[in-house]
């Protein structure tokens, strides 16, 4: 059984890890002011979709009733650079690539050759060259560099929704937030909760740092339109809405001052294994959705926005052909996105492999041709300032041989 102590120490501590951020956290002792949110995009995102290649002559006969038409035409894509476009559900991201805030990555995978989701995502977060490599997220490690784990009230990282995910787990402190779902506990009970167990070495800071945080949430998302609580119904927790009140308030939270310098969310609907269509189907609302939310993100950070690096990326890519359902099935490269005021946008980078027969990998699949690694190591080191060494022996162990992606930030 779980001692009445035990749960009230579960309680505390719980209260103060859902919470972002309490107003005396040590945030100018931070290594660096800059802002770095990463959204994991869940279920595999078709990046030939996402980007289509609308200038590679085998383009068309590769995608088949998947393919868009040439900018300008009816379902034509919109227009990046005369060779790839974007997927006119992202209309609000193509703004940004206009406004040189962001840049696309092609062709690129992690190390992962497989098509399993779960080893995939595990991959992904854990920062190694295999599955389940290490039990703590590439993220936390590199928050702990930048001196997240000095003071147990630091919270530089900042989980978005009910559990914390792996990228984010491990021995550095950090935060979560989510939507109020929950009656709020009564004030004056807290307050006496908080006096009673003052003395206690375990629950005494926990509920303290619990309702620091939770003042200084409500001081920041109060503010804004909602009054500071993730529109609900309509939509439900996970709909069109949610994703962008949610990163609404992820941005408003990493724009305040004393708000945290990382943020993790994700999102998902991704895997399209049927009726993904092109304007309409499955993947279209998905996408609209992820472009509004990054719009809303953009808007919330003010003028943090000009510090930020948002990175956008998927455990693997799709299938080149579709299949007899209209869909696309399990690939391995994709497209990756930055942007930000700190990103050197307007631009897709990336060696292009070609859709042709012999150019796909086993036949069936994009070839990957850049380490999604590369891109994250050139963020962590030119943006977060860490350095080569630490984020090549601590961040990302195994993958000293992956360079960083020169070039992609703003001097």
């Amino acid at each position: 059984m779980i001692s009445r102590r035990h749960s009230l120490a579960l309680l505390g501590a719980a209260g103060a890890t859902m919470a972002a951020l309490g107003p005396r956290a040590a945030l100018a002792r931070a290594a660096t002011d800059k802002r770095f949110v990463f959204v994991i995009l869940r279920g595999a995102l078709d990046g030939l979709a996402a980007v289509p290649p609308f200038g590679d002559p085998a383009y068309r006969s590769a995608r088949g009733a998947l393919a868009f038409a040439e900018p300008g035409r009816n379902d034509g894509a919109l227009d990046l650079d005369g060779r790839f476009g974007l997927h006119p559900a992202l209309e609000k991201l193509h703004a940004m690539y206009q406004a040189r805030e962001m840049l696309v990555v092609h062709a690129v995978a992690t190390p992962y050759r497989a098509r399993s989701h779960f080893d995939a995502q595990d991959l992904l977060e854990n920062g190694t060259t295999r599955p389940r490599g290490a039990a703590d997220g590439w993220l936390n490690r590199a928050l702990g560099l930048l001196g997240g784990g000095r003071s147990g009230d630091q919270r530089l990282g900042l989980a978005v929704g009910q559990t914390v995910p792996l990228v984010l787990r491990g021995a550095t402190p950090v935060g979560a937030w989510a939507p109020q779902q929950l009656p709020e506990l009564n004030v004056d009970f807290m307050s006496r909760l908080a006096q009673l167990y003052a003395p206690d070495p375990v629950l005494g800071p926990a509920i303290r740092e619990g309702m620091r945080a939770q003042a200084m949430n409500d001081s920041v998302l109060r503010g804004g339109e909602g009054g500071g609580r993730m529109a609900q119904g309509g939509n439900g927790p996970r709909g069109p809405r949610s994703v962008a009140a949610a990163a609404q308030a992820v941005g408003r939270l990493l724009g305040a001052a004393q708000g945290p310098r990382a943020a993790v969310i994700e999102i998902g609907g991704w895997d399209t294994h049927s009726g993904q269509g092109l304007l309409t189907g499955r993947l279209a609302p998905v996408l609209r959705m992820l472009g509004d939310g990054l719009g809303a993100l953009k808007t919330a950070l003010g003028p943090a926005w000009r510090e930020t690096v948002i990175a956008v990326a998927t455990e693997f890519g799709r299938t080149v052909a579709p299949n007899g359902t209209n869909g696309t099935d399990h690939g391995t490269a994709g497209a990756a996105f930055l942007l930000g005021g700190a990103v050197a946008g307007g631009r897709v980078i990336g060696t292009w492999p070609g859709l042709a027969p012999n150019r796909l990998l086993e036949g069936r699949d994009l070839a990957p041709t850049t380490d999604l690694t590369g891109v994250l190591k050139a963020v962590l080191i030119g943006h977060l300032g860490l350095p080569l060494d630490a984020v090549d022996r601590v961040v990302f162990p195994g993958a000293a041989a992956v360079a960083p992606l020169p070039d992609l930030l703003r001097t």
